[in-house]
């Protein structure tokens, strides 16, 4: 070595000797890091790990003046850093003499009189105990070669052991043996001259330390295996696939040895089976019921008798108005109002009397009220991890998918952060939009956008399609992460999610069995159809054989010997073609679901989020318009006349005595058309001011009403003021 003049190669003491034939030069890295009178002034790649070749010669060329004061020979690059010390030495000869190396921050190096020691209570036992790295006795004394832990009051170790452990176990993983505190422990271990590298632990390291782990179970264990090419034989998406308990991992069977279905996910071994009977378990009664309620109409859940345990209200949800008829009011402090029925829903079922429709359909839009505003309160507090950093992402609203997939690909997007709309085509916008409606308009043309895209198939309820591009691209990655910050960041939800796909996001796509509604190609619909409603044996393998190519690229086909077989046939092409076909594009939607936390969310509260993914928003009504609003009162206005005015314009407005509609007036107040499923930040709320003509303040959700004499003169200024302020707007 060029700095201590040792040929010793000793890696735990001196570290790593490196030669460098280039540059005829020899070191020891703890010579060089130790040194007093060179710095890393070049890149890590650079010279020796940032040291400079022409630095480290200098170096030689200056400890060659200096005698170490050990033994007693030149070349002594390092030195005491205390005060007034003047002692040099080499490296090796500072190790014997027990002098203290820093490895951290300044590199300092102390003498054998200047050291740095732990300090030990003279209320603590002094005899001996155990080291708990090698388990040999060590002295409880204050020496060099024996080191206390801090956190600990009885660990006592060997400083060679600690060492040793240190270099094996890394920065990462280099903690104390009794309590695995790793800060405190650290920061003393380094003040008392242990190196800790820079680098993972020395069996993370280690090429295929962990191949055992990444084999799986090949082998079937049926007692009669029905394969002529042995147990050991798996061939996949056939029946000679090889299934694994899916408790214990370690039994495993063909799909034909225990009859199994194509689209069956799971199965248990006997001795997990007898386990489960034991304890109670019953895992496959879980899984019956699920698939039950997914064969019982929407409308079923929809309708049962609400938790005793209601969600809290969101803020803007207590009112000190609500409807009861054209300019009348009711406060808190009288009799409660009852709220006006809807009409009833065609959906429900023609058997039932009017009187039991109408009751149904508003017991369901109540619920959906109800769990709307639960997931109002859920986007609330995801909305928490926003900051207020912000991230500008520049859209052209005539080509919104590219210019929105390169704003959220950009190297400084972060959904954390919050957005910023820049609308470059501004012609199209206008001058008076606030960030939060630019924002609101922007994810809704996205929605609409991903809603009308290659990425979804179907009708109204739409379900992932394939497009081998976009999994190409990543682009149901984007899609999900699109719709989960649109939630959270006060955009519409998406409205067009299929049950089917609901169901496979929430509870995994093994759980779910699609209907004949999912598929949305027609050929394909075509034949099941063919195969369900065949009548007799020679029907339907009449129909098999038309559609012989499709069931074997499907791997659907299966032998038929009744006309009951057909179901299973069904069961199997639908499985097929609307969860195994896009099981890829699937996952990464969901994957994309998950930032902000959506996707969890959605699983903890399905049957809330579903109200927003799988049911399109209620239509505005005089009530919903009214809910939203509080209105904020003064000591010197008459409230009660004027709420009267109010809630009697939005009867006019609903029942089309107006110019204006409701999505008016909100679009006047708040930029925005459509009440996000996150709610209004602000609250929208209400002041009566004594002004000419109402205002709306998007930046606050304020409008500013007028006090009027009559009802007449409120209508024909509100009229006035919202039909003109939205005509300039658009022109």
């Amino acid at each position: 070595c060029v700095l201590c003049g040792r040929t010793d190669d000793c890696p735990e003491k001196y570290g790593e000797k490196r030669t460098y034939v280039a540059y005829n030069l020899t070191v020891h890295y703890y010579c060089l890091l130790m040194s007093s009178g060179i710095w890393q002034r070049g890149e890590e790649d650079e010279g020796v790990d940032g040291f400079l070749i022409a630095d480290i010669r200098k170096e030689v060329n200056r400890a060659a003046k200096l005698k170490c004061n050990i033994c007693k020979k030149k070349g002594a690059s390092i030195g005491c850093v205390a005060p007034k010390c003047k002692r040099s030495y080499h490296f090796p000869c500072g190790i014997q003499k027990e002098c203290i190396f820093q490895f951290m921050e300044d590199f300092r190096s102390y003498c054998w009189e200047h050291k740095p020691v732990q300090k030990f209570s003279d209320k603590e036992s002094r005899g001996t105990s155990q080291c708990t790295i090698c388990l040999d006795l060590v002295e409880q004394l204050p020496v060099y070669t024996v080191l206390k832990s801090p956190c600990c009051k009885n660990a006592w170790f060997h400083r060679e052991c600690l060492q040793y452990q240190a270099l094996s176990a890394g920065i990462f993983f280099f903690r104390c043996s009794v309590c695995n505190n790793k800060d405190k422990f650290q920061k003393e271990m380094l003040r008392m001259g242990i190196h800790i590298p820079e680098k993972d632990a020395s069996w993370e390291l280690e090429e295929n330390a962990y191949q055992d782990l990444l084999q799986c179970y090949q082998h079937c264990d049926i007692k009669r295996c029905l394969c002529k090419k042995g147990r050991d034989y798996n061939e996949p998406d056939s029946k000679w696939e090889i299934k694994r308990c899916q408790y214990c991992g370690s039994r495993g069977t063909h799909l034909a040895c225990s009859a199994m279905k194509s689209w069956e996910q799971n199965w248990e071994c006997m001795e997990c089976t007898s386990i489960l009977a034991k304890s109670g378990n019953y895992s496959k009664q879980k899984k019956r019921s699920l698939a039950t309620s997914e064969k019982t109409d929407g409308t079923t859940c929809l309708l049962e008798e609400p938790s005793p345990k209601c969600p809290r209200q969101s803020p803007g949800s207590q009112r000190n108005f609500l409807l009861q008829s054209p300019k009348i009011m009711c406060q808190n402090n009288m009799s409660p109002c009852s709220h006006r029925e809807h009409p009833a829903s065609n959906r429900v079922m023609m058997s039932l009397s009017p009187l039991m429709s109408n009751r149904n359909c508003s017991l369901r839009k109540k619920h959906l009220r109800k769990k709307r505003r639960e997931v109002s309160n859920i986007l609330k507090e995801l909305k928490l991890q926003v900051n207020t950093k912000t991230t500008r992402l520049n859209i052209n609203a005539e080509n919104i998918w590219n210019s929105a997939l390169k704003g959220f690909r950009q190297r400084n997007f972060n959904p954390t952060n919050t957005i910023e709309i820049k609308f470059t085509n501004c012609k199209n916008r206008s001058k008076t939009d606030t960030p939060a409606a630019s924002k609101h308009h922007f994810f809704q043309l996205l929605m609409f956008h991903l809603q009308n895209s290659s990425l979804f198939e179907g009708s109204s309820a739409k379900n992932l399609s394939l497009d081998f591009q976009a999994v190409k691209e990543n682009l149901y990655f984007e899609a999900g992460k699109m719709i989960a910050v649109s939630l959270v960041h006060g955009g519409p939800s998406p409205c067009f999610f299929s049950k089917t796909l609901f169901d496979c996001l929430v509870y995994g796509p093994e759980n779910v069995k699609p209907a004949l509604e999912d598929v949305a190609d027609v050929d394909v619909a075509r034949t099941i159809k063919m195969i369900k409603y065949a009548n007799s044996l020679s029907s339907l393998q009449s129909a098999i054989h038309d559609c012989y190519e499709f069931l074997a690229a499907a791997g659907c086909l299966r032998p038929i010997t009744s006309l009951c077989d057909k179901n299973m046939l069904v069961n199997d092409i639908l499985i097929h073609h609307v969860i195994k076909r896009i099981i890829s594009p699937l996952e990464s939607f969901r994957q994309g679901l998950k930032t902000l936390g959506v996707l969890e969310k959605m699983q903890m509260h399905p049957e809330a989020f579903s109200s927003i993914l799988c049911h399109k928003p209620e239509r505005l009504s005089a009530e919903t318009i009214c809910d939203l609003f509080t209105i904020h009162s003064s000591s010197d206005v008459n409230e009660v006349e004027g709420a009267d005015f109010w809630i009697g314009y939005l009867q006019d407005v609903e029942s089309g005595e107006s110019v204006v509609t409701l999505e008016d007036i909100l679009l006047f107040v708040t930029g925005s058309i459509s009440i996000p499923p996150i709610g209004f930040d602000p609250e929208p709320t209400i002041k009566f001011l004594h002004i000419r003509y109402p205002v709306g303040n998007r930046l606050l959700n304020c409008l500013e009403l007028p006090i009027t004499k009559t009802y007449d003169q409120f209508k024909n200024k509100m009229e006035f003021t919202i039909r003109n302020t939205l005509r300039v707007e658009r022109e």
